[in-house]
């Protein structure tokens, strides 16, 4: 299953968090292992992804925002 594409930074967290509980509790058999491994990576993908665009992001916002002096 691939990436929703709406799909936010907490739900495929949510989703990665579920998936690794079903392998330390060896939920699954062999077929399935295989294909959530997969799965799993994906999500990892999209999550480095999200994270790599945030902080470019916030480090775009405070390098345009004037320092406060304290």
């Amino acid at each position: 299953m691939a990436t929703k594409k709406k799909e936010t930074y907490s739900q495929a967290m949510a989703r990665l968090e579920t998936i690794m509980s079903q392998i330390d509790d060896n939920e699954l058999d062999i077929d399935q292992l295989a294909d959530r491994i997969k799965e799993a990576n994906e999500i990892i993908a999209f999550c480095n992804a999200k994270l790599t665009k945030a902080e470019a992001e916030i480090e775009n916002l405070l390098a345009g925002k004037p320092k406060t002096e304290e």
